[in-house]
């Protein structure tokens, strides 16, 4: 059986945060957000992980998760460079920040030889997604079908404010058809969940679901990946914050017939943080599940 390759998504610059959230401490004994996803993923079946970072993350990287996971899975590095996969004869490039999800994904090309899932370093996505796509991923025998993970809205909503989404629609058959950003989503004084963004308030169903940036691709989606971002790299090499996307890569390949993806209904928990005041409600959601004994005190030995 062939075992899936994960890819983390740990470029970030974390300005909103003000630190490097990749490697803060969440869990009981210091753990991070992904330790408890490298924890899911080995327990799921994956046979390796590839951590997307800046080159200067290195080092801080092998000190937090190198001892842990020697042993347990195979792993390697990434680095998303700023000049990676930048037509050459743009010359040197002015950025401000990493060039988004999609070009990190493409920076992995080298290092994954398998199907391969993708997710976000400081997303907690739970046990059952990581299974779900495992399993997808090693069965999947189409090299045009791709995969990702919805989750109910209604487990993705935040107590402090509105919060953005991709809302995903579907086919008969499951499979993507779009995902529309909607970026006011909340539950209103009634208990619904309505999204604001057309001024008055429309109802999402409570399971309708949502991308939280938990794809799965076969390695053909590569070839495909580096022409779409050199044609955005074209378009964008004066724009210093300009950020190339998973869901444009995958909106692409359905747009022109070259791939379907397959959305996998989940219930897992989801939890992320983005800015300090969310790091007590990802502690106390991480300490709850320990205390539930859906994961060990001690993740590591």
């Amino acid at each position: 059986m062939i075992k899936p390759t994960l890819l983390i998504l740990a470029a970030g610059m974390g300005s909103r945060y003000g630190g490097i959230k990749q490697l803060d401490a969440f869990g009981p004994n210091g753990e991070t957000i992904i330790d408890y996803s490298l924890f899911d993923a080995i327990q799921a079946g994956f046979g390796k992980v590839v951590f997307i970072i800046r080159e200067e993350l290195k080092e801080d990287f092998e000190m937090v998760f190198g001892s842990k996971l020697k042993g347990e899975i195979e792993y390697d590095y990434a680095i998303q460079g700023f000049q990676s996969y930048v037509p050459s004869d743009l010359g040197s490039v002015e950025r401000a920040k990493p060039w988004g999800t999609g070009h990190a994904m493409l920076c992995a090309w080298e290092q994954t030889k398998t199907p391969f899932a993708v997710i976000n370093a400081d997303d907690f996505y739970g046990t059952e997604a990581f299974k779900t796509m495992a399993a997808f991923l090693s069965s999947n025998k189409d090299e045009n079908v791709h995969a990702m993970i919805g989750y109910h809205v209604k487990n993705t909503l935040s107590e402090n404010g509105t919060v953005s989404r991709g809302v995903c629609e579907q086919d008969n058959e499951g499979y993507l058809t779009s995902v529309i950003e909607r970026t006011k989503i909340l539950r209103n004084e009634n208990g619904e969940i309505v999204f604001l963004d057309n001024g008055e308030p429309e109802v999402l169903g409570e399971n309708t679901p949502v991308s939280m940036n938990f794809w799965g691709f076969m390695p053909s989606a590569f070839t495909e990946t580096e022409k779409y971002f050199q044609d955005y790299a074209r378009k964008n090499y004066d724009a210093p914050k300009a950020e190339f996307y998973i869901p444009t890569i995958m909106s692409q390949l359905m747009a022109e017939n070259k791939g379907k993806c397959k959305v996998f209904d989940t219930s897992s928990d989801w939890f992320g943080v983005t800015y300090p005041e969310d790091k007590p409600d990802v502690q106390a959601s991480i300490q709850k599940l320990v205390s539930e004994g859906k994961y060990p005190q001690q993740l590591w030995n």
